[in-house]
């Protein structure tokens, strides 16, 4: 098994997601997506890993804008203490 096969299956398993959720979020299809982390000599484009390595990297961000957010609410409320 190859590494990219290993990048959609883990990639789909750490988010708790189906191939079809994932194919979705990165705009392939989830049979697409299935076909080649299923089939043994199987290899993904550079397209399908680069959209699946920006996609964790969206992800990340709104986590941390999400986090700045939180800090911005709190640190308004110290001020106007």
């Amino acid at each position: 098994m190859s590494k990219e096969q290993n990048l959609i299956k883990k990639t789909a398993k750490d988010l708790g997601m189906t191939y079809k959720e994932l194919g979705e979020a990165i705009g392939y299809s989830g049979d697409s997506l299935n076909n080649m982390a299923s089939k043994a000599n199987s290899t993904i484009s550079n397209q399908i890993k680069k959209a699946i390595e920006m996609y964790l990297e969206n992800l990340e961000l709104k986590k941390r804008l999400g986090d700045y957010e939180i800090l911005k609410s709190a640190l308004k409320n110290i001020v106007k203490e």
